[in-house]
């Protein structure tokens, strides 16, 4: 693949990578587990394409929306293969989430009103999400004295019972699982355990027969020194063990960990601008809110290709994006070789919440690259356009 032959701005996804941090994540758990499945979340890398490739890894669709549930219909899911969570359902999608044995889980009030719209001579599974304060359950992971969370139904305010009281009316409503995601800035598996012990005190505090324990996501994926698949793995086993709970169905939700590592971003250098001083400028066709649209991250897995030889040195080079934000700079360059234009840079592991949250604006959306096992190249998703933002006349 030659990098020249591309259109800039672009995304590239690779699918060997993809499927390899899959496959790597499934094989860990399934040396713990019996029965596993593995969320591709949807909100983390919307790519039809790339949610295809998760289907045909044996992902389910983890989706938190109607839109999200409608999108991985249209990209061939069946309702048994999504996980639906969060609470931005609609009554429809819930509905036929829950009849067509989707992995369901409750997070807000209104949906247990839609359960009573259930045909009553059927049976229903459903799981519940539980609110998890990482203050309570690993206060050394925890943001602060009281790290709380807005999701989930809280066991300690006893919503959580009334949660239950509200389906045990229901006859033809089963609970058959508990949802528990919460992420930390840590990402250790020590974390997962002791969450998982947690929902396990509640499972037993309430004499819940459980089908399946959904833990959520928030794990590492490639990054030297950090904890492996294994490590994850082997956490939520040792904590479900020891309360007689291993033989659960163990789902996880990875994002980050799965969809970053496969996608690069590729630019080239548009501009060049010398100001006083002696700093350089050069203006590229990406931005930064292309790959840190939560404007977090002090660096870059980013590399130069430069199209010609040597070059004399620059003193100082400030590489920046295409928008008219002065704060749109992504790193800098001291005493190395000039850029010039036509130059391109490319930014690796940059899958995770960059194309879902990339705005509209001053430039659509980027096209996508696929590169398959052959190291053939093909668009996916083309760029955005303004034809594409449609007006409504009255």
């Amino acid at each position: 693949m030659d990098l020249y032959d591309l259109k800039t701005p672009c995304f590239i996804f690779d699918e060997d990578e993809f499927g390899r941090g899959v496959n790597g994540f499934r094989d860990a758990l399934q040396s713990e587990f019996g029965k596993v499945s593995i969320g591709y979340s949807v909100k983390t890398n919307s790519l039809p394409y790339a949610m295809r490739k998760a289907r045909e890894h044996g992902c389910m669709a983890e989706v938190v929306s109607h839109d999200e549930y409608i999108l991985a219909r249209l990209c061939g899911y069946l309702p048994h293969e999504i996980i639906y969570n969060g609470p931005m359902k609609s009554k429809e999608t819930f509905l036929e989430a829950v009849s067509g044995g989707a992995v369901v889980n409750l997070e807000s009030w209104r949906e247990f009103g839609w359960l009573g719209e259930l045909p009553s001579d059927g049976q229903f599974n459903i799981g519940i999400r539980l609110n998890i304060n990482i203050s309570h359950v690993s206060p050394e992971d925890a943001d602060g004295d009281d790290d709380n969370s807005r999701f989930g139904f809280s066991e300690e305010s006893g919503e959580f019972a009334e949660a239950l009281a509200r389906l045990e009316v229901l006859p033809n409503v089963r609970i058959a699982g508990l949802h528990i995601h919460r992420t930390t800035h840590s990402r250790l598996p020590r974390f997962y355990e002791r969450s998982v012990a947690y929902a396990a005190g509640v499972v037993h505090k309430y004499g819940l027969a459980l089908d399946y324990l959904d833990v959520g996501g928030g794990y590492f994926g490639i990054f030297p020194g950090k904890p492996v698949f294994a490590d994850y793995a082997a956490a939520i086993h040792a904590s479900l063990a020891r309360h007689g709970m291993e033989g659960l169905h163990v789902i996880v939700e990875p994002g980050n960990a799965l969809v970053a590592s496969p996608f690069a971003f590729l630019t080239e250098v548009i501009d060049i601008k010398r100001i006083g001083g002696g700093t350089v400028f050069a203006t590229t066709d990406g931005s930064r809110n292309d790959i840190d649209p939560f404007f977090r991250k002090s660096g870059y897995m980013s590399e130069i290709i430069r199209k010609d030889g040597l070059r004399p040195t620059v003193p100082l080079q400030v590489i920046s994006g295409c928008t008219c934000l002065e704060y749109d700079r992504l790193f800098s360059l001291s005493g190395q070789e000039a850029l010039s234009v036509g130059d391109r840079i490319m930014y690796r592991n940059v899958g995770a919440y960059t194309m879902t949250l990339s705005p509209q604006f001053i430039r659509l959306w980027p096209r996508v690259y696929a590169v398959d096992g052959a190291g053939t190249c093909f668009e996916v998703r083309r760029s955005g356009r303004a034809s594409d933002i449609e007006l409504l006349d009255k």
